[in-house]
């Protein structure tokens, strides 16, 4: 799968309002690791620097898959439902 670019800019849609990222990593053992940001560009470059504990061994990570979200407690929401069950099906057949 290619590398994803990340075009967003200080993490603000439009209007200058916050956005909440929700995101998928690739790790190196080819396991994906599911994520939520408020700023995703910093986040990306700790989870590489090895400043995440959950990601430290495996690097280095590559973003496969992102979302952006303007309300930050659906983001989570969202975030969850990935981590579960039927979220890791959803993930695993149409995100990665």
């Amino acid at each position: 799968m290619p590398s994803v670019v990340l075009s967003i800019s200080k993490d603000e849609g439009r209007a200058g309002t916050p956005m909440f990222y929700v995101y998928i990593l690739k790790l190196n053992d080819d396991s994906p690791y599911v994520g939520y940001s408020e700023d995703l560009k910093n986040r990306i470059v700790d989870h590489n620097d090895g400043k995440c504990v959950t990601t430290k061994c495996k690097r280095p990570v590559e973003l496969i898959w992102y979302c952006a979200f303007q309300d930050k407690y659906r983001a989570l929401e969202f975030e969850r439902y990935l981590k579960k069950s039927a979220g890791i099906a959803f993930r695993n057949k149409h995100l990665i």
